[in-house]
């Protein structure tokens, strides 16, 4: 199982004020109020992967103070890196541990790269591709996670394609 590691402090905030979450009257009173909290942030990072649609029926998963693991049979080597990138880039989250399907044919390992505060996707494109205007195939590349090439922010992690 492979590990990467995520800045904790930047990415998107989906787990909101502990305080609003209430536990279920269901849960067993025994359960201490911490298996409430994963399991109300595990709920989050679910509804995060649906908005993005990345939500497939076989994905789970399990969170360990800042550490999601991420298991899936189906995902193919790209929806996974998408997965990964998705969960890691919430505010709160410092690593995430994933099986990467094997490489099929030439295909090399993922080349992920943490934006520096006042980089452009273009300067990245430059450094990795050889070219600032291939800005759109690493732009692309992390679509559904980000909206615009203009809008990435510091700390965040960002696939780049082989």
């Amino acid at each position: 199982m492979a590990i990467w590691d995520f800045v904790k402090d930047a990415g998107k905030s989906i787990f909101g004020k502990a305080e609003a979450a209430t536990p279920k009257a269901a849960e067993p009173a025994a359960k201490p109020a911490q298996d409430a909290e994963t399991t109300r942030k595990v709920n989050a990072l679910k509804a995060e992967l649906k908005a993005l649609n990345l939500d497939k029926d076989d994905v789970h998963l399990t969170l360990r103070g800042d550490t999601v693991k991420i298991e899936t049979r189906g995902a193919d080597r790209e929806t996974l890196e998408k997965l990964i990138l998705a969960v890691g880039n919430i505010e709160g989250i410092a690593k995430v541990e994933a099986d990467l399907p094997p490489a099929q044919g030439d295909a090399k390992e993922p080349v992920f790269h943490t934006v520096a505060k006042g980089e452009t996707l273009s300067a990245i494109a430059k450094k990795y591709l050889g070219d600032a205007n291939k800005y759109n195939a690493i732009f692309e590349a992390n679509r559904p996670m980000l909206s615009h090439p203009d809008k990435i922010y510091p700390g965040q992690k960002l696939r780049i394609p082989q």
